[in-house]
């Protein structure tokens, strides 16, 4: 292992366009648990609560749910060792876009500025009537569903349901990065998930290196990736920091190990 970590940190450091592709498994250690595989939140919740329609025929009972995954639990999580990384490495020029299928913003919560978010932000509230954003902090959540102090519209959570479209900003950023990358770092996805799955295949076929970190091999380990780091995010992440920076992460910023 340690051979393949100072190999990816040798492509790394020479890299002229890095992009970092995440998952839900970079989140993981941060104490939010995958959708899918054992353990997966839809283990335990019904996956039609994100359906678009059920949402609009239901929008009420819907927020019920919604809070409970999205704000109450969602919202205590915190920035771990990978995202603040990823952070690190943008600030010193070694990450050109980081692009996500998370809705959890921790990635910003890090430090991590040039961002394309697939499927949305939890953090952000769109009324359906006067397409007014709010931030979700600066919004009551005591009653169901919450609603437009402009209009009085219903307010949906500002991430992609099933059934909508992808945004078209973010998947533009995101052609345009695997386009330019001589690097993608895959870490925490397994690969699932159309349309976001395949920017590492475009990168690839535009002679990106790609460096994949995930516990168990995904649909990317066989057929794309260069060099699998199997492991834990946050843990692999840190060992890749030792080869990439001369001092750690200042300690006295909060991270979850």
């Amino acid at each position: 292992m340690e051979d393949k970590i100072k190999e990816a940190a040798d492509f790394l450091k020479h890299s002229r366009f890095t992009t970092a592709f995440t998952g839900a498994g970079i989140s993981v250690e941060s104490g939010i648990p995958s959708f899918r595989g054992n353990g997966g939140l839809w283990e335990k919740y019904d996956p039609k609560i994100l359906d678009l329609q059920h949402f609009l025929n239901d929008p009420a009972g819907s927020w019920v749910v919604i809070k409970q995954i999205f704000y109450d639990f969602f919202g205590m999580a915190k920035p771990n060792a990978a995202h603040l990384i990823l952070a690190r490495m943008e600030k010193e020029g070694m990450l050109g876009r980081t692009i996500t299928q998370n809705i959890d913003n921790l990635h910003q919560e890090a430090g991590t500025t040039i961002i394309s978010e697939f499927h949305g932000n939890s953090k952000k509230l769109t009324c359906l009537i006067c397409h007014r954003d709010y931030h979700a902090g600066h919004i009551s959540l005591d009653h169901f569903p919450p609603t437009c102090i402009e209009c009085g519209g219903i307010l949906k959570p500002g991430f992609v349901f099933f059934g909508e479209a992808i945004p078209q900003l973010p998947l533009a950023e995101a052609y345009e990065a695997a386009s330019l990358s001589d690097v993608v770092l895959i870490i925490g996805t397994t690969g699932e998930v159309m349309p976001a799955n395949q920017i590492p295949f475009i990168a690839k076929e535009f002679g990106a290196t790609i460096i994949e970190i995930n516990p168990e091999p995904s649909a990317y380990t066989d057929r794309i990736t260069d060099i699998f780091l199997q492991g834990k995010a946050a843990g692999i992440m840190l060992k890749l920091e030792k080869q990439l920076f001369p001092a750690p992460l200042n300690d006295d910023q909060d991270r979850v190990d």
